[in-house]
């Protein structure tokens, strides 16, 4: 049975290498991304829908729930993998930390928002993390980084949520039938980091760390694989995983107090049932 999979974050870097692998293997592919030409290039080439959301407007994401609600009956895969690095702190539209939103409560709210229909599908939310979720500090009571803040810290602490956000997702649902997973695809050759500053830009934008680096291809294997497996087989629920195998993580990961304050403060947050 042909499933239709979701994809945030796609058009480019590892979202769009994942997507043209999935519609190739004949999966309905769902193409989400901020670029309005680039996402429609992206989707054009391989004949799937597309829908474009800005993840730092909040209200976007909830206009982009709504569609997908609207023409998808069944979400047999989430995978909330739209996120990016900044430079200075900058507050969003909807007050928030844009490093925190975009990473972490944006991919949340969809969640939530599309919550009946992927529990009725049995789906599997997938969560593109980030070894980067190992930088310590991270503080549930500063989730806008207005203490203290660091392009490195923020992206790092967003990553962590998103592990903490999996974790939590399973143990409110999984037995529901729904699976939650999230995954470092590596360090990948790609666009990721531009608008950062410090080392992130220059880990991303020397030509000699893009030779370095994972190919985007590859990184997109690693989600891919996430979404043809099997929960409970190819993966366990809950999990982290990196080169397709589990991993550790920040060991604030496997807190469960953390993960079920984070839940609920991103609820607040994000408008969203507790």
């Amino acid at each position: 049975m042909t499933r239709t999979i979701v994809i945030t974050g796609a058009s480019d870097g590892i979202g769009a290498a994942s997507a043209k692998q999935l519609a190739q293997l004949g999966e309905e592919v769902v193409v989400v991304g901020r670029n309005p030409d680039k996402t429609a290039r992206v989707a054009r080439a391989l004949g799937v829908d597309s829908f474009v959301a800005d993840f730092s407007d909040l209200a976007q994401v909830r206009e982009l729930a709504a569609s997908l609600l609207e023409r998808y009956p069944r979400i047999d895969v989430l995978a909330n993998n739209a996120g990016g690095v900044f430079g200075d702190r900058t507050v969003t539209r909807d007050g928030m930390e844009l490093t925190f939103q975009v990473n972490h409560l944006a991919p949340f709210l969809l969640t939530n928002l599309l919550l009946d229909r992927l529990r009725e599908s049995r789906a599997s939310v997938i969560q593109t993390s980030s070894a980067a979720a190992r930088f310590p500090g991270f503080d549930v009571d500063d989730l806008q980084a207005e203490r203290r803040h660091s392009s490195t810290s923020a992206y790092g602490h967003a990553k962590l949520a998103n592990v903490l956000f999996t974790k939590e997702l399973h143990r409110r649902f999984g037995d529901q039938g729904l699976s939650a997973v999230a995954f470092h695809p590596g360090v990948i050759a790609s666009s990721f980091g531009s608008t950062s500053n410090g080392p992130w830009k220059w880990l991303y934008g020397g030509p000699l760390a893009q030779r370095l680096m994972t190919s985007t291809s590859v990184g997109g294997a690693r989600l891919t694989w996430l979404a043809l497996g099997k929960p409970g087989v190819d993966w366990q629920p809950g999990g982290f995983y990196a080169n397709n195998k589990p991993a550790r993580t920040n060991r604030l990961a496997d807190d469960p107090v953390v993960a079920k304050q984070l839940w609920e403060r991103s609820a607040v947050l994000a408008g969203v049932e507790g």
